[in-house]
């Protein structure tokens, strides 16, 4: 399986596509996935091994991303991370556009400047490809979290 560790607990890579790989994702510890591929649903796989995944299909167009579709990845992935014992696969098919664009949102939202969040994941897993157009949606998104919280 192709996982790149960006930190201890958030994996990001491509696609699982069949239940051999998805007993590998288990056997690493994963108890969470983020699916951001439009091709292919993981929950079918995951059921049998009770590993809980968030089916966010998103379309790897290089058109803007919705607030919406960031916060419900980052949403399912933050109470994830509330169990010490948590760790998350984000995957799109190849792991370099779309889970890379889900990563930088979680850990934008874990407090990560989105420019230091970005060269981790460069650092680790140097297939990303940030394409702009992805990086504005994550910033849109860090912008609407950040208006969230100063309305009383």
């Amino acid at each position: 399986m192709d996982i790149t560790w960006v930190t201890e607990r958030i994996g990001l890579g491509g696609g699982i596509w069949n239940s051999k790989n998805m007993e590998e994702v288990a056997r690493s510890g994963v108890t969470h996935v983020v699916n951001m591929q439009l091709e292919f649903d993981d929950r079918p796989l995951a059921e049998p091994l009770g590993i809980h995944v968030m089916w966010n299909p998103t379309d790897d167009d290089f058109l803007p991303k919705s607030v919406d579709m960031l916060k419900r990845g980052v949403d399912f992935a933050l109470e994830a991370l509330e169990d010490p014992e948590a760790r998350i696969y984000v995957h799109c098919a190849a792991g370099v556009h779309r889970a890379p664009m889900m990563t930088l949102a979680i850990l934008c939202a874990l407090d990560w400047q989105i420019e230091e969040a970005m060269a981790l994941v460069e650092t680790r897993r140097p297939v990303v490809d940030f394409a702009d157009v992805y990086v504005e949606s994550v910033r849109q998104f860090v912008a609407s979290r950040i208006e969230s919280k100063s309305k009383p």
